[in-house]
Order: structure tokens, then sequence, then C-alpha cells
């Protein structure tokens, strides 16, 4: 493809900012490449590994003269950077982001924008457990869904250029309005996460069950909540604190389903159970039929596995 935006400018540079580098690096999407981060670690990483063209030590500094300015940082610190980068953005600029929650981030990001400058919120439904710099990988959008969520008047070419940046780097595009993104997300990532989070925790407090135990008889099942429980501490806080409505709401009806079974077991109602595990196997299988996941044996962990 050709190019799309001659200077780019990432604020963070963790698993999302330095995949979106290697992905529009090898697709030829974006010119110079500036980039940011709050640890003076991770910008010394990025400069050894040539991540960016120009590591610069503040956002400030970083967006100087940007087409498309990503912002990479957990939810909560949205404002604080929007605040320091205003004064600094270049003119008729496209400034995104890549958070978790969106109605949060748009009332935190929006009112630093000035005149002329086009804030459209996005959110790519790609990750892996790990974190930094180096976690990277070109590979990590192919297939999986971005959602754009623009609010307002928003400029049709720079809406249209962002599309086509996102599909640049291998994702499919939707867009979505932010409270139904919140809804959505807080069902099929949010949620989960959090579940996981809860099980592990329970497996940990658990004291009859030995950390070895734990360990070394792990089924798939709870392999697979120590994945998603290994993610970001930083990012999940703050994506719970900035989608209470959300949460809430989910957990709620989460509950209601938790003691619906509970009763079905205590009561022996095998009935139930057999038609609501019928029931919910149906969607992995269109999970895995819309190509969103693989029914391989290792669950997708093998070699080249995107989460």
């Amino acid at each position: 493809m050709s190019r799309i935006y001659e200077r780019v400018a990432y604020i963070g540079l963790g698993l999302i900012a330095s995949s979106m580098i290697h992905a529009g690096r090898r697709a030829g999407l974006q010119g110079e490449i500036a980039g940011t981060a709050r640890s003076a670690e991770t910008r010394a990483i990025a400069r050894e590994d040539g991540l960016c063209d120009i590591v610069a030590e503040t956002p400030a500094e970083a967006v100087k003269d940007a087409d498309l300015v990503v912002l990479c940082v957990p939810v909560g610190a949205m404002g604080r950077v929007a605040e320091e980068i205003g004064p600094h953005l270049k003119p008729g600029c496209t400034v995104t982001d890549v958070g978790s929650v969106k109605r949060a981030v748009i009332d935190a990001v929006a009112p630093h924008m000035p005149d002329g400058v086009h804030f459209i919120p996005a959110h790519p439904l790609a990750g892996t457990e790990h974190s930094g710099p180096r976690s990277g990988f070109a590979e990590l959008f192919e297939n999986r869904y971005t959602l754009i969520v623009p609010e307002g008047d928003v400029d049709p070419e720079a809406l249209s250029r962002l599309e086509e940046f996102w599909v640049g780097l291998g994702a499919n595009v939707e867009v979505m309005d932010p409270e139904h993104h919140d809804l959505v997300l807080m069902v099929t990532s949010h949620a989960p996460h959090l579940i996981a989070y809860t099980m592990v925790g329970v497996a940990d407090d658990l004291r009859r069950v030995t950390d070895s135990e734990v360990i070394k008889y792990s089924a798939a099942g709870f392999r697979d909540f120590t994945r998603i429980a290994a993610s970001d501490p930083t990012m999940w806080r703050d994506v719970f604190l900035n989608n209470k409505d959300a949460t809430m709401e989910i957990l709620g009806r989460f509950i209601e389903e938790l003691m619906s079974l509970q009763r079905a077991i205590r009561k022996g109602d095998g009935e139930l159970l057999f038609d609501y595990f019928t029931r919910t196997r149906a969607i992995r299988r269109g999970i895995i039929q819309a190509g969103q996941d693989t029914d391989a044996p290792d669950f997708g962990r093998g070699k080249g596995a995107k989460e």
C-alpha cells in the first residue's frame, strides 16, 4: 500500500504501539516515526532497537509536525497526555488512541484538542499477555477487528485515512458509537478478564491447594485464566475504573447467571445444565467459524499464536 501519513507519533511504546510500528513499516504506510514513553528504560530500548526514527523525551516533543498521533498510554493517563500535547499539535493532524474504553477517553481527551485537529478514537481488538517495546510483532492485527469510534462532526477525509491505515495494518475495521462499544467490550473482553483475575485469586487464596499443585496440575481452563490474568495490571485497573456503569451492569447479569447454575447443581437439574452448556458451546463454534480463533488442540497457544 502507499504511504498514508508522512509522520506518525506514538505516545507510549508497548505491545500495541510497537506492533503498529512493525506492521506500518512492513506495509509502507508511515514515513518518519517518532515515539516516546514515560519510562527512561523503555525509551532506551526503543533507541537501541531502532524502533522509532526519533525517540523523544516528552510527548510534546514527539508530536511536533506529526500527521497522525496515536495515544498508546493507559486509559487513566489519556487526559493528562492530551493536555500536554494539545498546544503542540499540527493543524490538520489526526489524533487517535488504542484504549479499551471509549466514553471516558473521549471525555478526557476531546476538551484538549485544538480547533483544526481531528480526534478520532479507536480500539484494536488484538493483544497478548505480554507488554513492552519488544513484545510487538507485525502480524498482531491480521484478521482482527479495529473499532473506530468517532463522535460528533468528524472530517470524512480524516476518518477515511484512519480507516485505510488500520486496514493496511491488517485489521478488519468497523465503526461504533462510544456507549455501545463500552457495553460490547465489557461482555467480550473486560468481564472475562475480571473473572480470570478473580479465579486465579481464588486459587491463590485456597491454602488447601499448594502453589506447586496449582502449577503442576493446571488444566486447560485454568491455564487460560492465568494467561489472561497475566495482562498489564495498570491497563486493566484503568479500564474498570473508567467503565464503571458497564462493569456493574454485566457483573450483575453474570452473578444472576451464576446463581442460576448454582441452583441447578444443588437441585440436580441436569437438563438445565445440559441445555445451558449446549447453548454456550454454540458461541464458541461461531467464534471459530468467524476466523477469530482456532480449534487446534493447543487452543491457539502454539508457535505464532497471536493471543
